[in-house]
């Protein structure tokens, strides 16, 4: 399995609203629409896979995360095009202009039109 490529499948809504922000706000490159109704979109050596499912998504979890080179860039860019990050702020967890620390890396988290949560995360390197 480790070979393997891996694709995310992410429950969608609304087909239209979810690739407007996919394609719109993220900046994800079109890869079709399939026989079985699932959009597709090549994310680098991965694929994401948004599929119908009328009563959407019931998880409380971040489904996916991008690593970016540049979180403070990246997030606004992202707010530019209309992303809404969230905040948090719990013993455990604490975002300082939407990013937290977490051991090796930086992390942000925002939801897509169809209430799953994602996240851009950055490295933090070792010096």
């Amino acid at each position: 399995m480790s070979d393997s490529s891996v694709t995310t499948m992410l429950p969608v809504k609304d087909m239209d609203r979810a690739r407007a922000f996919y394609e719109g706000c993220l900046g994800l490159k079109p890869g079709g629409l399939r026989p079985d109704g699932k959009f597709v979109y090549a994310v680098g050596g991965s694929t994401l896979s948004l599929f119908p499912k009328p009563e959407g998504t019931k998880a409380d979890h971040t489904a996916i995360s991008f690593q970016v080179d540049d979180i403070a860039a990246s997030i606004a860019n992202l707010k530019r095009a209309g992303v809404v990050f969230e905040d948090y702020d719990y013993p455990e967890l604490k975002t300082v202009d939407h990013v937290c620390v977490l051991g090796s890396e930086k992390a942000a988290w925002f939801k897509d039109t169809e209430g799953n949560y994602l996240c851009i995360h950055e490295e933090i390197a070792e010096g």
